[in-house]
């Protein structure tokens, strides 16, 4: 049987789909595993041992549009896929399926384009590893153990050593990861915030602190660096996703708003400590294993929405301005101190 995962949506919902693939060949024996997913995210699949065709869809730039969607199912038809699985529950991801003619389309029962299936999931108020995997349920309960997982090369780690040496960064020197970007602006905690975490791990830790980001994050991150005052690693921009989690895998833990670089960073078995604010653990989001905190503050008004938003509906932010740079150290200490999944409120 031939698989294909349509899994269109941002960096951190494809990370929280790899599982998907380690399971359709190593529980189901697939023979061949295809991919659709966005050209910034592409790369988080490259050498990935589970998967064989990579399709890029660029679906709000070079391939929006109609005639661009149906251009990709003939390719995807020709392909000869026997199932798809689809965790993105939009209606374009379902109705790509449909007309690749995929004899069996399995997505959930909350898809805008549920009706385009041929078998609907129930969706779970589980982790989106564990809902992810209930679309192979009708072949296989059995996906215990299988967990997100990226696969940077050589190259990879190279690019990230000649970095963290041109950064005049000794090898011995511990590292701290910060990702403070997000798509969503009310997921960001303060700047302020991040800068003196940054400083305080300096100063009374002995951490070098590494500032991670896309290129859209660098003025974000040049605005923290700077007002930390102690010369933070801007590796924001400077890297690919892949060599982002080669980095990762070098720091002692990563603190991040709820957003894609936690859970790239938990995928490369780096402590994570996350910073919720409209966004709630309950959707299933927190970084995926052991060893993993998240910070919050309960509020009457969360969660906002499903993923937060450019604005605060009520306009006070609370949920982000409430959470002290104490909350977080603490978090901090407790997961290096004490390894186990947990949530501070």
């Amino acid at each position: 049987m031939n698989i294909l995962v349509i899994q269109t949506a941002f960096v951190g919902d494809l990370v929280l789909s790899t599982p998907l693939f380690e399971a359709a060949r190593t529980r189901l024996g697939a023979g061949r595993i295809g991919a659709v997913v966005r050209p910034d995210t592409a790369i988080l699949l490259r050498n990935n041992p589970h998967v064989d065709d990579i399709f890029v869809y660029d679906k709000q730039g070079a391939q929006k549009g109609p005639l661009e969607l149906l251009r990709l199912a003939r390719r995807l038809r020709i392909a000869d896929y026997d199932a798809a699985l689809i965790p993105h529950r939009s209606l374009r991801s379902a109705l790509l399926g449909f007309l690749a003619g995929i004899p069996v389309r399995v997505g959930f029962d909350r898809s805008a384009g549920r009706l385009l299936l041929t078998d609907q999931v129930t969706y779970r108020s589980v982790h989106e590893v564990d809902r992810n995997l209930s679309l192979l349920s009708s072949w296989e309960r059995d996906t215990d153990g299988i967990r997100p997982a990226l696969y940077p090369d050589d190259a990879d780690r190279k690019r990230v050593d000649a970095l963290v040496r041109e950064s005049g960064i000794s090898p011995s020197k511990p590292l701290f990861g910060v990702s403070p970007g997000s798509v969503w602006a009310t997921k960001r905690w303060l700047p302020g915030r991040y800068a003196e975490l940054i400083r305080r791990l300096a100063e009374k830790h002995g951490y070098r602190s590494v500032l991670f980001g896309s290129s859209g994050d660098r003025p974000l991150c040049d605005e923290i660096a700077a007002e930390s005052g102690v010369d933070p690693l801007n590796a924001a921009g400077a890297l690919t996703l892949l060599q982002s989690a080669a980095l990762a895998a070098r720091c002692t833990a990563v603190v991040s708003n709820d957003t894609g670089m936690s859970h790239v960073a938990a995928a490369m078995d780096t402590p994570v400590v996350a910073v919720f604010g409209p966004t709630v653990p309950a959707f299933g989001f927190v970084p995926h294993g052991p060893g993993h905190q998240v910070v919050e503050i309960p509020l009457d008004c969360r969660p906002c929405s499903s993923h937060g938003g450019n604005r605060c509906p009520i306009g006070t932010h609370d949920c982000m301005r409430g959470i002290a740079v104490e909350r977080v150290i603490e978090a901090v200490a407790v997961q290096l101190d004490k390894p186990g999944p947990s949530v501070a409120d």
